[in-house]
């Protein structure tokens, strides 16, 4: 069958979650089923190297600067007519031929709708609720947002397969070289991400300033991570102790995570918190919200807090800090947990969706 992906994601410069997801995706799907004809829609032209050249794959280069997935790609699915649709970015156009196929990675904006601007909001809300009702099968990151997909929309839970992301380990990275660069001391604590409200930056840095308190001056916070949407520099900047690093390259993140007491990430909403598996992989203890998909994703591994609660938050740190038999504990058991999360797996749920959905 022909299968057409929405592959306008993958081309960004630096990219974050979602964008590493759909590169990640794609590659695996296209590797797996070689009997199917695949064609990759971009607005911006790929690198030679994106890719795998495979004589199943071709790609469509069409340039657009607004609105492109509901005015240039739609029309390129008008005039191609696939199988099937897939978009693995919750925007499906909202006039579109055939059979279609949508991941849609979570609902942060309906429970946490001050953490996003408002014409954001609208149009997340817009283009989620739409996708949802066309879709001939959505795909969600996690149970919890397939939950919330059926909670807000009434969307029905058949019509949902729950299809985990894969998860990359970022290289080992040299531990040394990260904290000579960022001028970190012998003992931090680390958060990797996206510097936006929905992250719960304040609440952590004010529960680090806590902690700090408790375990000394010689402890610090690294923020890694581009500054998002509504973000404010009173949340971290001047605080004693918190080091604010930027966009970091894998290689950086890999150093980061592994000369970190822990990973503190009590995000107020994650429908899948890629970088909670990225540090399991490494063996990196974790700290995370007891909410939304992350007790999923860490199973009994991790320190789980309220991430509403500074106090809450705080403790989980100084427990870390102060506890190595438990940091050892939990980075033995992470490893495996991590194991769990491969391309591979998530690519032949997907595919499964794919052809479920082209003949239905």
């Amino acid at each position: 069958m022909h299968i057409a992906i929405d592959a306008s994601r993958t081309t960004v410069p630096n990219p974050t979650g979602t964008e590493r997801y759909a590169l990640d995706l794609i590659r695996a799907l296209i590797q797996l089923a070689p009997q199917h004809r695949f064609t990759l829609y971009f607005r911006d032209a790929p690198a030679p190297d994106l890719f795998p050249a495979l004589p199943h794959v071709s790609h469509k280069i069409i340039p657009f600067k607004r609105m492109w997935s509901h005015v240039r790609f739609a029309a390129a699915l008008w005039a191609d007519k696939p199988d099937v649709t897939f978009v693995p970015a919750h925007a499906l156009p909202f006039v579109m031929p055939g059979k279609a196929v949508v991941t849609i990675h979570d609902l942060g904006y309906k429970l946490f709708p001050a953490a996003h601007p408002p014409k954001a909001r609208a149009y997340l809300d817009l283009t989620t609720r739409t996708s949802a009702a066309r879709a001939t099968i959505i795909l969600a990151d996690s149970q919890a947002t397939a939950d919330d997909l059926t909670r807000f929309y009434g969307t029905s839970a058949a019509k949902i397969r729950v299809a985990y992301p894969g998860v990359n380990t970022p290289p080992r990275g040299d531990i040394q070289a990260v904290r000579a660069k960022f001028n970190l001391p012998a003992r931090y604590f680390a958060y990797i991400g996206t510097l936006q409200p929905r992250k719960n930056i304040a609440r952590l840095v004010q529960a680090f300033s806590a902690a700090r308190q408790n375990l000394g001056g010689d402890v610090g916070l690294v923020l890694a991570g581009g500054k998002g949407w509504l973000y404010d520099p009173a949340w971290a900047e001047g605080v004693p102790g918190v080091t604010l690093t930027g966009y970091i390259s894998d290689e950086e993140k890999g150093g980061l995570l592994r000369g970190a007491l822990a990973l503190t990430f009590p995000s107020l909403y994650e429908g899948f918190g890629f970088p909670v598996v990225e540090a399991m992989g490494l063996g990196t203890p974790v700290l995370a919200s007891n909410t939304s998909s992350l007790p999923e994703l860490t199973g009994a591994h991790a320190v789980l807090v309220n991430p509403e609660d500074v106090e809450s938050i705080a403790a989980g740190m100084v427990r870390l800090a102060r506890d190595d038999a438990l940091r050892a504990r939990l980075s033995a058991a992470e490893i495996g947990q991590a194991a769990r999360f491969t391309w591979e797996s998530c690519a032949r749920t997907v595919l499964s969706a794919l052809e479920e959905a082209a003949a239905s």
